[in-house]
């Protein structure tokens, strides 16, 4: 059996780009790739309690509509934009401690905020869909407490720094760092130039 090929990709749950990326994982794992996540947290600035999100018109976002609509996802336009730091460090803790549910929490708290409109930004939302797929509360509610869930994600970010990461999505496939949402056959492309190297 051959060895597979890792990719790194940071997302933030904020990101409707990101949102919509997860179909572009889905391309890369589709050929075999073994996509990791990790999170980035992209508006710091945003205070705890949210922001309100303002107008969603123009090009861009008729592009991300058309986009989610092709890869088959509701997007809904929240009125806020959530802080999103202890939403993405429960996100990597559940990575680094309990992996196999993971994905599950991810696409659960992408949904919250694109589908639902939940405020991801509130601790007990986070908690809720982590108890749902099944992580275990007490010791993510220790790791948020003490520390260590922020420790990791300061380290996931700082890694996505170093590899010069400045947007989401980002992702690191075969040595190239590709940043936004390219269209799907750039990821074919990538997917088949990452195993090719390998």
């Amino acid at each position: 059996m051959e060895p597979s090929v890792s990719v790194l990709h940071w997302f933030d749950f904020i990101c409707p780009f990101c949102y919509v990326g997860q179909q572009r994982d889905e391309i890369l794992e589709r050929r075999g790739l073994d996509v990791v996540h990790l999170p980035f947290q992209i508006h710091p600035e945003i205070p705890d309690g949210g922001v309100e999100a303002g107008p969603r018109t123009g090009p861009m976002y008729a592009a991300l509509d058309r986009e989610a609509a092709e890869a088959g996802l509701t997007l809904n336009w929240p009125e806020r934009l959530p802080n999103t730091r202890r939403a993405l460090a429960a996100a990597e803790w559940i990575r680094l401690h309990q992996p196999a549910v993971s994905r599950d929490f991810n696409k659960a708290l992408f949904a919250a905020r694109f589908v639902h409109g939940e405020e991801i930004g509130n601790r007990t939302v986070v908690e809720q869909h982590a108890g749902r797929v099944g992580v275990d509360l007490e010791a993510l509610r220790a790791a948020l407490d003490d520390g260590t869930a922020l420790a990791a994600l300061t380290e996931s970010e700082s890694l996505g720094v170093r590899l010069g990461v400045r947007a989401t999505p980002t992702w690191l496939v075969g040595g190239e760092v590709v940043s936004g949402l390219l269209p799907q056959a750039e990821f074919e492309r990538l997917a088949e130039k990452a195993i090719s190297r390998a």
